[in-house]
């Protein structure tokens, strides 16, 4: 059973300040997530958290991890500058994207931030673009199955990013002739993983990795950078990664093939997005329509715009009935929002109590890649963003679209003799 991290009687009187659908954040979930994950690698000197820009786009947000020591992970030119706007500096952004615009390194280096190389081709294209800086890093992609215990977890070698092994070791002497002096190395072979076995596992492959091109190369290698991939259970029959048994496992992997290197002054950096924000941001939504037909549906005031995970990926995201927590769950319905394609569902054949109107439904796990993935089919407009505090007081942190947003940029559209 997956629990709201607020109450009933918390969320009508939310509801009484701001019209749902929205969705709602927790702070102090957050920030207490945000201090085990240094608590895990506190092992490691340079660690630093870059959270994943991209997971959830919100200043508000980005401050809060600020506070707690994480840097940001961009990946486009807005989210540059949102971190830049919200006080990153330096090696506090990492900018790790691919198929990238010269006018986003550019920007990348002009705010000092550390370049991740996608591609061997993006040497030349970044050295034309802002010139070679003097740290910067490379993504590896190593090809084929990524497996743990003979489980395979993501196919690495269908992936669009990164580069092979043979194309690091010239990465890395090509940088080198253009002045490059300090380097990392950057990975992601499998997504939303639920297993405290895949951080430990990809470290000691990178680990590997680096000590092979350090000897080949010479390069100076002074971090490795996991990326994401730690995933949440979105099912709540599922247990809940460890991040304390996960920092140790890449501690023992780091003790076993960096320190004989002489290696052990590398920094261990990490991207995570839906580990750190997802199980802190709920979706509300209110029941509006009933229909009977060959099912039971229940209709609700938000749809894929607001979350559309459900539609897109046929993902599972656990829905809860405030109020009626205790009652059985002797229903089936299909949850669905309003837009005009028969995959807008949060849910399908889902066994829930008895939705009334006007019952409040809490849909978990949205706090990353929910309000960030939303668009404007329809002509339907994004939430608000809401920001439970610590203190229990609630705080706006996006207010929703209006028409007046939506036609924003059809310059002169009201003036328009249509």
């Amino acid at each position: 059973m997956k629990t709201p991290f607020v109450t009933k009687e918390q969320l009508d009187k939310i509801c009484s300040q701001y019209p749902t659908p929205f969705h709602l954040y927790d702070e102090k979930g957050i920030r207490e997530n945000a201090r085990k994950l240094k608590q895990a690698f506190s092992w490691n000197k340079g660690f630093k958290e870059y959270f994943a820009v991209k997971a959830t786009p919100n200043p508000t947000i980005l401050k809060i991890l600020q506070d707690e020591g994480c840097g940001t992970d961009c990946s486009s030119y807005t989210e540059l500058l949102m971190s830049d706007k919200c006080g990153f500096k330096g090696t506090d952004i990492m900018f790790s994207s691919n198929d990238t615009p010269k006018e986003e390194f550019k920007l990348a280096a002009d705010l000092g931030a550390t370049i991740n190389l996608d591609d061997i081709t993006h040497i030349d294209f970044l050295n034309k673009a802002a010139g070679i800086p003097k740290r910067i890093s490379c993504r590896f992609n190593p090809g084929g199955k990524f497996a743990i215990a003979n489980t395979i977890m993501d196919n690495p070698g269908d992936a669009k990013y990164g580069m092979t092994k043979p194309q690091m070791a010239e990465a890395y002497k090509r940088l080198m002739e253009l002045g490059a002096e300090e380097f990392g190395i950057h990975a992601f072979l499998a997504s939303n993983t639920v297993t405290n076995e895949y951080y430990p596992t990809l470290a000691k492959i990178l680990f590997e990795t680096a000590v092979k091109l350090k000897k080949e190369t010479g390069a100076h290698i002074t971090f490795i950078n996991l990326s994401g991939g730690i995933g949440i259970p979105y099912t709540p029959d599922k247990e809940p990664n460890d991040i304390l048994t996960i920092g140790e496992g890449v501690r023992k992997a780091y003790d076993e093939v960096l320190i004989p290197a002489g290696m052990g002054d590398v920094a261990i950096y990490t991207e995570l997005g839906r580990f750190m924000l997802a199980p802190y941001g709920h979706l509300i939504t209110k029941a509006i329509h009933e229909k009977h037909t060959h099912k039971e549906y229940i209709g609700v005031d938000a749809c894929a715009v607001n979350l559309m995970r459900p539609a897109m990926y046929g993902a599972y995201h656990h829905i809860t009935v405030m109020g009626k927590e205790n009652e059985p769950a002797d229903h089936v319905y299909d949850i669905t929002g309003s837009l005009c394609e028969n995959n807008d569902k949060f849910a399908i054949d889902r066994k829930l109590p008895k939705i009334d109107m006007g019952d409040l439904l809490v849909i978990h796990d949205a706090g990353a890649h929910g309000f960030a993935m939303g668009y404007n089919y329809n002509g339907k407009l994004k939430s608000s963003e809401i920001l439970l505090r610590e203190d229990g007081s609630t705080v706006m942190i996006r207010r929703a679209e209006t028409p007046e947003d939506y036609f924003a940029t059809l310059d002169g559209f009201w003036d328009i003799d249509l």
